[in-house]
């Protein structure tokens, strides 16, 4: 037989190699996949949570300084000699425009909330290598090469086989047992 280190296979990996070698691959490519899809939905779970602090503090001061202020400064404007309700009704507009900016701050950073895009592309991008992903077949090694190979290195299966006149048979034999 000859060696099993000088047929142009001898440099591949086993397929128990190959299998371990794709299967941490693939976990790291998972594991980093879940960890953009963390960092993304965690920026806009950040920014729900600014648009709905925005929209809270709209209404908690809508709903607790309205009454106080409004009577202090209705009556602020009614010391420069305006009537008593034109001023309730001036304080109450600017009340009513103040939550407004508010509440369209809040919808602005609502609005920023997006889907983890470059996760979904990522993932996108993988099933369709994964797809079309085929086993690669070992490379085919001719029986001519192996005698060669053979003959050179003194393989004494190889001389019997070319002295023999049966080169191919013997070939076909030295290309089974050398893989």
């Amino acid at each position: 037989m000859s060696d099993p280190g000088n047929y142009a296979g001898s440099t591949d990996r086993s397929i128990g190699q190959l299998v371990a070698s794709a299967t941490a691959e693939m976990s790291a490519l998972v594991h980093d996949e879940i960890a953009l899809a963390k960092a993304e939905v965690r920026q806009d779970v950040k920014r729900g949570a600014i648009g709905s602090a925005a929209f809270i503090a709209a209404g908690v001061l809508l709903l607790f300084t309205m009454p106080m202020l409004s009577f202090a400064a209705a009556y602020w404007i009614h010391s420069s000699g305006l009537g008593l309700g034109w001023c309730f009704l001036i304080v109450a507009g600017a009340f009513i425009l103040l939550a407004a900016l508010i509440a369209f701050i809040g919808l602005r950073k609502f609005k920023k909330i997006k889907p983890p895009e470059k996760s979904i592309a990522s993932a996108k991008q993988t099933a369709a290598v994964l797809q079309k992903a085929k086993p690669h077949p070992r490379p085919s090694i001719e029986a001519s090469a192996i005698i060669e190979r053979s003959a050179v290195s003194g393989s004494s299966l190889a001389k019997k086989g070319v002295e023999g006149g049966s080169g191919q048979n013997k070939a076909d034999a030295v290309a089974r047992s050398s893989t």
